[in-house]
């Protein structure tokens, strides 16, 4: 819901003079979710919504589209031909000097970078300094509330426990000498979802052996591989309630079909596990000091254990995700390594962490969820974090 009081608090926290949020045919999708702007809605001329820090909101819109902005509070001004177009832009930011934007120089972060070049050069040529508005974001896009929390822990039961429905899956029809695929496992995932009212947006990834080396490897009916004795078994799966505002829990979860798991694969494991807890811990070291974090912070924190152990080459993305309606979320991500994440880690903010190390011959990844809460309190959901890999046939 729009708070106008909220917003304004925010930018003066931020010392700012205002937010100008802009969008073009549906390009950000930010700035209409901050305006509570229907998905349905969708205008076919460039909008501005001039937020300031104090005193009433400014709005431009098209001839054509006169009410697109009449959902919230502020004097209109409209515009049709170009000309108007930039005169208006101009007067929306009249006085102020320091205005953020979703834009980041360089294209640094492309997460929440989503106004074109050319719209950053007509502001700018008013005299404004333009600053990146991805903690703005956060707070009005990425901060769950109570009831998104208590979604989130229903969602983390369900999808905890389709790790014991998929690898008791995986052991009986082994046991049993009954062929099972990859892509099978899959839909018995999406059953067990089913059956306890959450979903995901794409299915879980299953994969065996090399397969679990490719960070993003997505079976395939007629291209997916059996998965017998003596194979290694990566399942990264995600779902989220049926609920309007629901948000996603995300884990992933490895194990070895035998009776006895090959030392290699519990070495390597062990310092991915390392890393990960190695993450969890300066979050929660620095809320414990109440010290501002950023993301990159600490994706560097998770990455040292693993480049000291000799395999930073092969852990091949950011530490971790943002974790929103959308299983990867429009806050702060952990990642030191694609961008330079130099948005704050804030409270009511979940995040995934999940180091890697992929091999070619299997890979594996661990990855729990962290929630921060308003008190800064930091809570991993899902169940214990796994400590070793198991053994099914054991």
């Amino acid at each position: 819901m729009f708070d106008l009081t909220r917003i304004q608090a925010a930018i003066r926290e931020d010392g700012l003079d205002g937010w100008l949020l802009y969008d073009f045919r549906g390009l950000n999708v930010l700035a209409r979710r901050i305006v509570d702007m229907p998905e349905t809605q969708m205008l076919s001329r460039r909008w501005f919504y001039f937020i300031p820090a104090q005193g009433e909101p400014r709005k431009l819109a098209h001839r054509i589209e006169p009410a697109s902005l009449d959902h919230v509070p502020g004097s209109k001004r409209i515009y049709l031909r170009w000309q108007d177009l930039e005169a208006g832009v101009g007067a929306l930011v009249q006085g102020a000097k320091r205005v953020a934007m979703e834009y980041v120089p360089r294209n640094a972060n492309p997460y929440f970078s989503r106004v074109d070049a050319g719209t950053v050069e007509l502001v700018k040529s008013f005299g404004v300094e333009i600053v990146p508005s991805g903690d703005l974001i956060q707070r009005f896009e990425a901060c769950w509330d109570d009831e998104q929390w208590a979604m989130h822990l229903e969602a983390a039961v369900h999808t905890r426990s389709a790790y014991d429905v998929a690898f008791g899956t995986i052991a009986d029809k082994v046991r049993k000498k009954i062929p099972v695929r990859e892509t099978e496992v899959q839909q018995v995932i999406l059953a067990h979802f089913e059956k306890n009212g959450v979903m995901a947006d794409h299915a879980p990834i299953v994969a065996v052996g090399p397969h679990s080396g490719d960070p993003h490897f997505e079976p395939k009916v007629g291209a997916d591989s059996l998965i017998q004795e003596g194979d290694f078994v990566l399942i990264d799966l995600w779902a989220k309630c049926k609920k309007p505002r629901a948000v996603y829990s995300d884990l992933t979860r490895v194990a070895f079909v035998g009776k006895e798991v090959p030392k290699r694969h519990q070495e390597i494991f062990a310092i991915v596990a390392a890393a990960r807890d190695a993450a969890i811990a300066k979050v929660k070291s620095a809320f414990a000091a109440k010290q501002v974090l950023l993301g990159c912070e600490v994706d560097n924190a998770c990455r040292a254990v693993i480049e000291k152990a000799g395999y930073g080459e092969y852990f091949v993305h950011r530490t971790g995700h943002s974790i929103g309606q959308e299983v990867h979320g429009n806050g702060a991500n952990m990642d030191g390594l694609e961008t330079r994440e130099e948005r704050r880690v804030l409270p009511r903010t979940c995040f995934s962490v999940e180091p890697g190390i992929y091999l070619p011959e299997f890979g594996i990844r661990s990855e729990v969820n962290v929630f921060v809460d308003a008190a800064g309190g930091v809570h991993v959901t899902g169940g214990d974090p796994q400590t070793f890999v198991p053994a099914l046939l054991g």
